[in-house]
């Protein structure tokens, strides 16, 4: 049984699984959570397959603000962290 009080994170990574959500919603759920990312916080996004649209939708929404970073890549799932760049990182 899932306990609500427990956060769903591991070292200031917020797990999020796509594949559970309905495909029409997806992309808006993804920017929602990307939306509520603290600076230098990251989001652990599982799919069933490459993302490759989404990865063009962030870089134009986020401009350079989300770095992506491939974790998984194969026919299981494809596992990628997005990270939220601190302010200070980007004019840098």
């Amino acid at each position: 049984m899932h306990d609500c009080s427990l956060p769903n994170q591991l070292n200031g990574i917020y797990g999020f699984d796509a594949r559970g959500i309905a495909k029409r919603f997806r992309h808006a759920a993804i920017f929602g959570a990307m939306d509520a990312l603290n600076e230098g916080e990251t989001m652990r996004f599982v799919n069933d397959h490459d993302p490759l649209p989404l990865l063009a939708q962030i870089e134009q929404r986020y401009q350079g603000k989300i770095i992506a970073t491939y974790i998984q890549r194969d026919h299981e799932a494809t596992v990628i962290d997005f990270l939220l760049r601190s302010s200070q990182a980007i004019v840098e």
